[in-house]
């Protein structure tokens, strides 16, 4: 029985709405509306209670802004395609499946063929992507829909023979307003790979999103070993919005949780190109946005010698040496 039929059979049973596009691919359930767009190449739009929570397409991310280590080792000049890499990426190839079955073409005028709204269990696109580097290599990252609204997130980095040393690898969520705060579970304060020593596990709040205010701004305010993160903003961007919360502080959330391992964040008002590109504080944009970044590997920040030698090998991130790792998005309700 092909794909069609079965769908045929099933109808009535599923939770899930989705609805082929021509360049976009929606799925909703009660309280969420999902977009990925073919265009973007990458989740496009992720409502969750009527709030939007992206301003731009999740993209895996390779580059920390240079610390004061990377510049004294000169490690950001032997790994500086990373940065290219980060702000430069080509969409390669997508494939839909919807129960776990291939769902074929889906492209227009392919599209036709569905008939209006499908009704699922899962759903789940898979964006591969080449890196801009030499020599080139590939990441997936899949997203797997629950009936919830629950995204499982599958990020698998293929490591090649010849690529440099990576600064970190991840996802990065680019939040259309900048967030009240957010708390997590996880080690206390600020850690890397090689500073965890003096970190607490537990639950954890931060106000704000605050920027550590070194005189030359760099990679800052990431969290090792952490089990979930849930970010809170008060402010949205839709007008819409903004007349039904003219005070502006009712909150809503969003989090991210592990699946089998602990990962890594960092949640700061900046991407890492706008911290790299800032010699002084005052040279950093006002803070408009939430940059989320949940990362599967960090390198460490050294700092053995006056910040001039290399970081230990333990705390190096291989780029010739695969990377996966899984995390969730889950809808939050107050």
């Amino acid at each position: 029985m092909d794909y069609m039929n079965k769908q045929q059979d099933r109808k009535g049973q599923k939770k899930l709405g989705v609805v082929f596009g021509d360049v976009v691919l929606g799925v909703h359930g009660p309280g969420f509306e999902y977009i990925f767009s073919y265009v973007a190449g990458g989740m496009e739009s992720l409502v969750v209670n009527g709030k939007e929570w992206l301003y731009r397409a999740p993209k895996p991310t390779f580059w920390r802004a240079t610390t004061d280590n990377d510049r004294g080792s000169k490690f950001s000049f032997r790994s500086a395609m990373w940065m290219g890499a980060d702000l430069f990426l080509k969409t390669e190839k997508i494939c839909v499946r919807i129960d776990g079955e291939d769902a074929g073409p889906f492209r227009a005028p392919d599209n036709n063929r569905f008939l209006g709204e499908i009704e699922a269990e899962t759903l789940t696109i898979v964006f591969v992507y080449t890196t801009a580097t030499l020599p080139a290599t590939e990441v997936e990252v899949s997203y797997t829909v629950e009936q919830t609204g629950r995204i499982r997130v599958d990020v698998h980095y293929y490591g090649k023979k010849g690529l440099p040393q990576l600064p970190v690898f991840g996802m990065r969520f680019i939040m259309p307003t900048k967030a009240d705060g957010y708390c997590y579970y996880g080690l206390s304060g600020e850690t890397y790979p090689d500073r965890m020593a003096g970190g607490i596990k537990g639950e954890w709040h931060e106000d704000g999103l605050p920027v550590t205010p070194y005189l030359v701004p760099q990679d800052c305010g990431v969290h090792m070993d952490t089990d979930w993160l849930q970010v809170r903003r008060s402010s949205v961007l839709a007008n819409e919005g903004k007349r039904e919360k003219p005070d502006g502080k009712t909150e809503f959330s969003l989090r991210f949780e592990k699946i089998n391992s602990s990962f890594a964040f960092s949640c700061l008002p900046y991407t890492a190109e706008e911290l790299e590109n800032a010699t002084h504080q005052e040279e950093l944009p006002p803070a408009r946005r939430t940059v989320v970044c949940i990362l599967g590997a960090v390198r460490g920040v050294g700092g053995i010698d006056s910040w001039g030698s290399d970081v230990e090998e333990p705390w190096h991130i291989d780029g010739e040496q695969d990377i996966m790792y899984s995390f969730a998005i889950v809808p939050f309700n107050e």
